[in-house]
Formats: structure tokens, sequence, C-alpha cells
């Protein structure tokens, strides 16, 4: 008797994994410790915004060590359908450090908008968003590129992060060059850091909760379902349909509809066939399929 799922190891996505979690953790270290102290001798609110979301970059990459290893372990009786809803999990707790740096650049803005602002001198600030921005648009490619090839929600969350980053760097360099002509444009260059910041955590956290509460599939991704398995000789017609997600994939629960004179060996082949074809999807982890009688409908 079979106590859990099947499991084949998958060396060439755990090389990939780890080579995302050497690329984020080193990259959101480096750019911590650069933006801390940069923001630290020149007092810019807006470079202190960025550098207290990089140092959140930093726990969430530690976050991912262990989370991804727990979603890449085999099956086992206490999780027998596998541990891949560590891995969205790991996500939800992503978009948690990232919503907590977005509070700490909105609390210090706010301060420094109150206290009327201060001109900024160019000089390092500017050199290390410069960087920062190149920097943080190479991990985007890198880890966006990988997690598309191992269909990863944390991963795809971690990109998004990196584009943000980008982003805020952009906006806290052009606060800083402002501050020559007005030097309000600093803490309000931060508040829009902050900003963009609680956006990413919400679409981010969006995703995630669907794959860690087991929504459903889209309509169009039922669809394909369907259609998929109506294209196997000897399935008259699908007549219920269930998807859920554990995990970053879906679980497809599906009842078919095959000619009742058939053997039962035939319609077992039919089934394999819709299994095989459906596991081929790229969102699709694994498929039951019910057989019936043309006719039933239970």
């Amino acid at each position: 008797m079979r106590w859990v799922r099947d499991y084949q190891p998958e060396p060439e996505k755990n090389t990939l994994f780890r080579r995302a979690l050497i690329i984020t953790l080193g990259g959101n270290i480096l750019l911590a410790a650069s933006k801390g102290i940069a923001a630290s001798l020149s007092g810019s609110a807006a470079l202190f915004a960025d550098a207290a979301n990089s140092i959140s970059d930093v726990a969430y990459s530690l976050l991912m060590v262990l989370g991804l290893w727990m979603a890449q372990r085999p099956p086992d009786l206490s999780h027998p359908q596998g541990h891949s809803r560590f891995e969205p999990l790991v996500g939800l707790m992503v978009t948690l450090s990232m919503a907590f740096a977005g509070y700490q650049a909105a609390r210090n803005s706010i301060t420094r908008l109150i206290e009327g602002g201060s001109t900024i001198e160019l000089g390092l600030p500017v050199v290390v968003l410069l960087v920062a921005a190149g920097v943080k648009a190479g991990m985007y490619i890198a880890i966006r590129n990988i997690g598309k090839k191992v269909n990863s929600p944390t991963l795809a969350t971690t990109a998004a992060d990196n584009l943000s980053d980008v982003l805020t760097s952009a906006a806290a360099f052009l606060g800083i060059i402002g501050t020559t002509v007005w030097p309000l444009l600093d803490p309000i260059a931060g508040m829009l850091v902050a900003v963009w910041i609680f956006r990413a955590v919400f679409n981010a956290g969006r995703e995630n909760l669907k794959f860690l509460t087991g929504a459903g599939a889209s309509e169009e991704l039922r669809k394909q379902i369907v259609d998929v398995a109506e294209s196997v000789p000897g399935v008259v017609r699908v007549h219920h349909t269930m998807t859920d997600y554990v995990g970053p994939k879906l679980m497809v629960d599906l009842h078919i509809n095959v000619d009742g004179a058939m053997t039962l060996s035939e319609a077992h082949l039919i089934s394999d066939e819709v299994i095989q074809r459906l596991q081929q999807l790229p969102d699709v982890d694994r498929a039951y399929v019910h057989i019936e009688p043309d006719g039933w409908d239970d």
C-alpha cells in the first residue's frame, strides 16, 4: 500500500534554486551594507528608506533559504502530498518583510518632512543609488528567468521586489538631486518609495495567498484542462472538474465519461493517458481521474 505520493528528484531544478538563493542573498547583503553606510553619512531620508528596504531584503533572503529547502523535500508520512506549500508560505513572509520596510521608510520620511527636510550633498548617495539600481536590475532579470524555469511563486515575488527596488532607487536618486532646489523633495521621494513598496506588498501577498489557501484555476486554464482531457481518444466528455492549488501548482480532480461497454483495462488506459497529458501542462502538478459510463453524471 502506498502512503505517500510518487516523487521524482529534480536535480536541475534544485541547482537553479541554489543559484537564485546565492544571487539574492549575496546581492542584498552587499546593497544593504552600502546603502546603510551612505544613508548614515548623508542623512538622506530617501536613501534611508531605500536602505531599510534592502535590509528587509536580507531578512527575506534568509527566509528563502529555509523555506525553499523545506519546499524541495520529498513527500513523507507527515506530508504525503509533498512540502510544496512551504514555498508560497515563504513568499508570504517575504511580503511581510517588505511591508515592514515600507513602514520604516514612511515613518522616517514623515519625520523628515515635519522637520522641514534638508539639502543633501551630492556625491556618495548618488553613486550608491546608481550602482544599486544597476545591481537590482541585473538581479531582477536573473531571478525572473530562473523563476519562470522552475515555476516558483517565491522567486516571482522576489523578482517583483527587485524590480520595485530599481524604481525606489530611482525615486530616491531624483529626491536627492531635487534637494538642491527644494529640501522637501528628499522626504517626499522617501514617501513615494514607501508607497511603491506597499503596492508591491499588496500584489505579492494576493498572489501567494492564492497558492496557500487552495484557490482554483482561472476560467481559461479550466477550459484548457477540459480540452486536453477530451482530446484523448475514448473520452466522450468531461462532466466534472475541480482544481485547487497545492503550493504553486494545481491538483486536478476530473470525472470523465467513456463507453460503458469497454473493458476495465481499456478504461484504465484512457485514464492513464488523460493524467499523462494533463501533467504536461506547466501549472498542473498531479491529476486524479474518475471514470464513469457515458450517461452517468454522479
